[in-house]
């Protein structure tokens, strides 16, 4: 896929984004290539890869699952502005 400066000047007003005129075609080249990564990336055949959730064959360190504070859900509740059956009570956000 090939952008335009043009194309490129749509995508940086859309994202808020400034950029010098002068870069423009530059923008547009390099965005070109990343799309045609993309484009052959997705016309592979994937269906045999295994998904995973790191690169690396590791496992992560995980900390012992046991209590280090004390509960003091009491002392929090005591001073929030409304609390009904140990639950926090909220304004209604959405309708």
């Amino acid at each position: 896929m090939s952008l335009t400066a043009d194309d490129v000047k749509k995508i940086a007003h859309l994202a808020r984004l400034g950029i010098n005129p002068q870069d423009e075609d530059n923008y547009a080249q390099d965005l070109s290539g990343i799309l045609d990564l993309m484009v052959q990336m997705g016309s592979l055949d994937t269906s045999e890869v295994l998904p995973m959730a790191h690169p690396m064959d590791q496992s992560q360190r995980l900390r012992p699952d046991k209590v280090t504070e004390q509960n003091q859900r009491e002392k929090f509740q005591a001073i929030a502005p409304q609390v009904e059956e140990g639950l926090y009570l909220v304004p209604k956000v959405i309708e």
